[in-house]
């Protein structure tokens, strides 16, 4: 006999374990009821922590949830490698800015390498500038210094950083600004 189920919708941003308590509270009331998380079918009637895990990610819940933390702690230990590197960073990155750019910026280079180094980015930003710039003060075309940035696979927002970087390093920085505008 072919079973009967309603389809739900499960709320945006529902983790499995929301979505399978919510089945189980359908299951509880006596109602056939089935969803799709994350292209998975989950029914009701058949529905387990542990099997819902095994569909959705290959892993029991259990097995989820420890490479999970796995995961956080080598973020974590490499965050903290990234960050007592940075001050060996900060004088490489002065070096690299004052083999490209003119002298009169070095001195604003030097001051917001650090803080680049400890953004979201990691510093990514500061070598994407460098590229822009070492094009642009070897007075090639503007479509060449456009064909870098847009090859340098950015964000919305790396994309607006750098090239308001560009803008503060290079003497064509405006010109370069006003070419890249979306």
């Amino acid at each position: 006999m072919k079973k009967n189920y309603d389809e739900i919708d499960f709320s945006c941003g529902s983790t499995i374990e929301r979505a399978v308590n919510e089945l189980l509270m359908h299951k509880a009331k006596g109602k056939l009821v089935c969803g799709t998380f994350n292209g998975t079918m989950l029914y009701s009637d058949t529905v387990t922590m542990d099997g819902a895990y095994k569909q959705i990610t290959g892993k029991t819940k259990a097995e989820f949830d420890k490479a999970q933390e796995d995961w956080r702690e080598d973020y974590k230990r490499r965050e903290k490698e990234y960050q007592d590197s940075v001050p060996s960073l900060v004088d490489e990155w002065v070096m690299k800015g004052k083999e490209i750019l003119t002298a009169d910026k070095w001195d604003y280079w030097k001051e917001i390498v650090p803080i680049r180094l400890r953004d979201l980015y990691h510093g990514m930003e500061l070598g994407c500038c460098l590229d822009i710039v070492k094009i642009l003060n070897s007075n090639r075309a503007l479509d060449e210094a456009k064909a870098e940035i847009n090859k340098q696979d950015h964000s919305g927002m790396s994309y607006g950083l750098v090239r308001g970087m560009v803008k503060e390093f290079c003497n064509r920085g405006n010109e370069f600004y006003e070419y890249t505008r979306l």
